[in-house]
């Protein structure tokens, strides 16, 4: 997931997002879903996503990564749009944003190059925030937000649910405990606080609930990103 956030900061005046209890919306059995996600996350499948009509990711101010194995977009999207990606190997752009936060290749809240876009768009599954129980941000990931609080996952078996009680575990240790990790080196942005949650959940399958050293843990939860990167 290399959706980058726009940060900017919250309009004067704008209402808060509602918090009224939405339609559920089914999820999948966790424990296939997280398999799957975690292929992807190696680069070994793409997300299958049920989006329906919901275009949140597509309009919450996202910078969609375009990598240069990315031809087929390449040839759809105009070269204007394609702006340099700091820190990244050249060749790499960001697909602009519109003036309201919308993905510029949205037309009549329809992707105008589904069927080529991006990698980034088709890794993207917004059910990992609703795995790891954390929201996609603020006011302006309202529309995924939405989104996140309806989905229901169900669960095969006891394995799965202790996935899922793991996999938040392991973003709530994240978020409180930046300071426990060497130079405080940890994600705060939500996407890459869930991803990571996902790929150390099992740190957090053998912990003990008692275990009480945030050292300790946030150098096993380094240690399982690392294996996972590596392909352990």
């Amino acid at each position: 997931m290399d959706l980058l956030p726009n940060d900017a900061a919250k309009p004067p005046g704008q209402a808060r997002e509602s918090s009224e209890p939405q339609t559920p919306m089914a999820a999948g059995d966790f424990g296939a879903w997280l398999v799957q996600m975690l292929a992807t996350l190696r680069g070994e499948a793409s997300a299958e996503v049920p989006c329906g009509d919901c275009v949140g990711c597509c309009t919450s101010s996202y910078f969609v990564l375009v990598r240069p194995e990315d031809k087929a977009a390449r040839a759809r999207i105009p070269v204007r749009l394609l702006v340099p990606a700091p820190g990244l190997p050249d060749g790499n752009r960001l697909l602009a944003i519109s003036s309201d936060g919308s993905c510029p290749m949205l037309a009549k809240k329809k992707c105008s190059i589904y069927e080529q876009r991006p990698r980034t768009c088709r890794d993207y599954d917004c059910r990992v925030f609703a795995a790891a129980g954390i929201e996609a941000g603020a006011h302006d990931k309202s529309a995924i937000n939405l989104r996140v609080r309806a989905w229901r996952f169900t669960y095969s078996s006891k394995d799965a649910e202790d996935a899922h009680r793991a996999t938040r575990a392991a973003a709530a240790f994240i978020k409180t405990h930046a300071g426990h990790f060497p130079g405080e080196r940890v994600p705060t942005n939500a996407s890459d606080i869930a991803v990571l949650a996902m790929k150390v959940h099992g740190v957090f399958l053998g912990l003990d609930e008692g275990a009480s050293n945030p050292a300790a843990i946030a150098h096993m939860i380094i240690e399982a990103s690392r294996a996972f990167d590596a392909g352990f």
